[in-house]
């Protein structure tokens, strides 16, 4: 039996993205360790909220659960940008990974929208 959040696709896309960066973060030179502990923990900081909020009972708590997702998106744009700076990623590569967090992002500003309609 799956958890609800599970299919959700802002969370699936969520998870993928935590995946990728875990993926591409291995590859990065040891004196990199700082940059690559941040990334990973800002990324998979954005699916581990979208879950947390889910459990959450009152609109205020998976609001909020779900702007620090936000939050944690926007934590990753930095860093990419760095990493990218640094030669440790290739801009395409950047690109994709930029572009994949504006998609989870939208869809991230859905879930909030959809929390604040909501009547209870």
């Amino acid at each position: 039996m799956a958890f609800a959040f599970e299919k959700l696709q802002v969370y699936q896309k969520s998870v993928l993205f935590a995946d990728n960066i875990c993926t591409l973060t291995k590859d990065f030179p040891r004196g990199y360790y700082f940059l690559t502990d941040q990334l990973n923990r800002a990324a998979l900081s954005i699916s581990a909220n979208i879950a947390e909020g889910n459990g959450r009972f009152t609109k205020a708590d998976r609001k909020h659960f779900f702007i620090i997702a936000r939050g944690s998106i926007q934590e990753c744009v930095p860093l990419l940008e760095l990493a990218v700076r640094q030669g440790l990623l290739k801009p395409e590569q950047h690109q994709n990974l930029k572009a994949d967090l504006e998609e989870i992002a939208r869809m991230i500003a859905g879930l909030i929208k959809g929390v604040e309609n909501r009547k209870t």
